[in-house]
């Protein structure tokens, strides 16, 4: 199921081209990053659905298998424990597509991330 090698242009448009059971999915995926992060802007970055605050927050995909998650390093392991039943790499969480999605667990790590690059922001300015 994995995408074509085409470049998106929005999130609807990478959505799209999944089959309908996956794209309900992602829509839902897609509110609860925003419900989490609502100032954070969408962008296609990596050819995937980005999400970004003051640098990038997380990305998703859609795989044949799996939703990937990319909520970035820090985002999984300030997670671990509770990311013990999904495969994990450095910066991915693989959520079986045939599962439902931990949303309840996505809302905490984006809300994580907001936190993270906010205080990131912070710290850099006052560097300045």
């Amino acid at each position: 199921m994995e995408g074509n090698n085409d470049t998106y242009n929005s999130i609807d448009e990478y959505i799209a081209q999944f089959p309908p059971a996956v794209q309900e999915k992602l829509k839902t995926l897609r509110k609860v990053i925003k419900e989490a992060a609502p100032a954070a802007e969408e962008k296609i970055s990596y050819r995937m659905p980005t999400f970004s605050l003051h640098g990038n927050l997380v990305h998703f995909a859609a795989f044949k298998k799996h939703i990937g998650f990319y909520p970035a390093p820090s985002g999984i392991e300030a997670f671990k424990e509770e990311l013990a039943d999904y495969k994990t790499s450095k910066g991915a969480i693989q959520l079986p597509i045939d599962k439902p999605l931990p949303y309840e667990l996505i809302t905490r790590i984006v809300k994580f991330r907001v936190a993270e690059n906010i205080k990131k922001a912070k710290d850099k300015s006052r560097k300045k």
